[in-house]
């Protein structure tokens, strides 16, 4: 996936398909030493259906200061990530931000 940062907390990701999709930066979750991005889906709000969560790898360039998000491949990783991120209080994502 592509990313591209807009401005403020929205992000445009764009998919396999090569169709754009709006998201804002919910949270950053740490585990096991990485960083996540918690990303919901921005033009879902304006339609009858349910915001898309979408969860990406948070990759810092410290040499300049960038920010990349990536999908997460491996599959055991995502599953342990939203296992973690589904255990935690809602307090706790909302207390990070």
């Amino acid at each position: 996936m592509a990313i591209e940062e807009e401005n403020n907390n929205i992000i445009e990701v764009t998919d396999e398909d090569g169709s754009v999709i709006r998201c804002e930066l919910y949270d950053i979750i740490e585990y096991e030493g990485k960083q996540y991005a918690l990303l919901v889906e921005v033009d879902a709000e304006e339609s009858e259906e349910e915001p898309e969560l979408v969860l990406m790898r948070l990759i810092e360039n410290g040499d300049s200061d960038e920010v990349f998000f990536e999908t997460i491949d491996d599959d055991d990783e995502f599953e342990k990530v939203q296992a973690y991120i589904e255990s935690l209080p809602d307090e706790d994502l909302e207390d990070e931000e």
